[in-house]
């Protein structure tokens, strides 16, 4: 049995805490740590066994670290902001404790998706002994393990790759995002981005869309933008002529999106107003509904997953690998919307495969740098099934 530091007690934080709990032969001990306690006591008081909580403040190193050491960590889970990142990688050099998170870091005044920051730190932590693992929720993370495992499985080569993130699910709120507001229309407004015969190509923001018919779910719109994902595959399937990603949106949601571009509310730098400064972002952030509190009106699935295309012996192959996850049914088992599930269970397989020793390693890894086998196998056991069709 070993103790975990869960740092992050939004949607995400919530799911790996109750998926971490079922597991008491795998996680003896767990604390829940956030900038506001309030948040992680009512995540604990659902849960049936004992939680700890504490108060940490991410962005201060020093705070993290003493708090690891009061706690006696063998491994910290980061699903707090990606702005955070960093300053818990520090702490874990510190204190000598492997480090998880699900999304690659962001410099707070840039919308910069980029995995170099962290990848600079290979060298420390491979001289400390220690493992990160970097990217291990869905999208980052599942859908770079679907790419190892269908490498590993399906193809001598993969030439072609579409990742597909597909929420036709309805949460009755005019506008909300379905993870950190902050976060999330960072992404989705910046610049589309993809590989394709050995360079990065860019495209003016969500301008390229198709329709795709999802399984369980139909046809929907999507549109074409950057992941970061796509930079570690780049990197780690060998082979690869063209990668993209792509991920639906409703005609509604687009609109308001566009409304609050064209009045400045996305902005991430700062304006004045009434002699204080304020991030318009922020201050939209503060007044959007928080993203753990959509879960209980939620309605829907999504579909999040693959296509693939290469060569088997010889011959061309195609097939779609693919979840589809089932908002209510998420939010009977722990009280969270499909996309915050989507993200924590991943979290949660990734650790106990480090805490087994299964994925081991010292320095910093990508998830699709490790045997697939035992992740796809979990997926299945933990709640996220997966679906391999072969495609004409």
């Amino acid at each position: 049995m070993s103790k975990v530091l869960i740092i992050g007690a939004g949607g995400v934080g919530g799911v790996v805490t109750h998926k971490c709990a079922k597991l008491p032969e795998v996680f003896g001990e767990i604390c829940l740590a956030s900038r506001t306690p309030e948040k992680c006591e009512k995540i604990a008081a659902r849960i049936d066994r004992p939680i700890r909580t504490a108060r940490v403040n991410a962005d201060n190193p020093e705070e993290v670290v003493s708090l690891v050491r009061d706690f006696g960590a063998d491994l910290i889970i980061n699903v707090a902001l990606p702005y955070q990142d960093l300053s818990i990688m520090e702490a874990c050099l510190e204190t000598g404790v492997p480090y998880l998170d699900t999304a690659n870091y962001e410099p707070p005044d840039e919308a910069r998706f980029c995995y170099k920051w962290q990848w600079d730190y290979r060298e420390r932590f491979r001289e400390k002994g220690i493992m990160a693992l970097l990217g291990c929720g869905f999208d980052p993370g599942v859908t770079n393990i679907f790419c190892a495992y269908a490498m590993k499985r399906y193809f001598d080569e993969i030439h072609y790759v579409d990742i597909m993130d597909c929420n036709a699910g309805s949460h009755g709120r005019a506008f909300a995002t379905n993870f950190n507001p902050e976060i999330n229309i960072r992404e989705i407004t910046q610049r589309g981005k993809f590989w394709e015969n050995g360079e990065w190509k860019e495209t003016e923001p969500l301008s390229i869309h198709k329709t795709f018919d999802f399984p369980e779910i139909g046809p929907r719109e999507m549109y074409l933008m950057y992941h970061e994902e796509l930079e570690s595959l780049v990197k780690n399937i060998n082979g690869l002529k063209r990668i993209r990603f792509w991920m639906t949106f409703s005609e509604e949601y687009l609109t308001h999106l566009g409304v609050l571009q064209n009045v400045g509310m996305t902005r991430i730098d700062p304006v004045n107003f009434e002699g204080h400064e304020i991030v318009p972002l922020k201050f939209l952030k503060a007044v959007l509904p928080e993203p753990s509190s959509l879960g209980e009106t939620y309605t829907g699935k999504t579909n999040i997953g693959c296509m693939i295309e290469g060569v088997k012996d010889g011959r061309r192959r195609r097939i779609h690998i693919y979840n589809v996850c089932d908002h209510a049914e998420c939010y009977r088992e722990v009280k969270a919307q499909a996309i915050s599930y989507t993200t924590g269970v991943p979290a949660m397989i990734g650790a106990t495969l480090m805490l087994a020793g299964v994925w081991t390693g010292e320095g910093v890894f990508n998830v699709e740098e490790f045997d697939p086998d035992p992740f796809m196998e979990k997926l299945n056991i933990y709640g996220l099934p997966w679906v391999v069709k072969e495609i004409e």
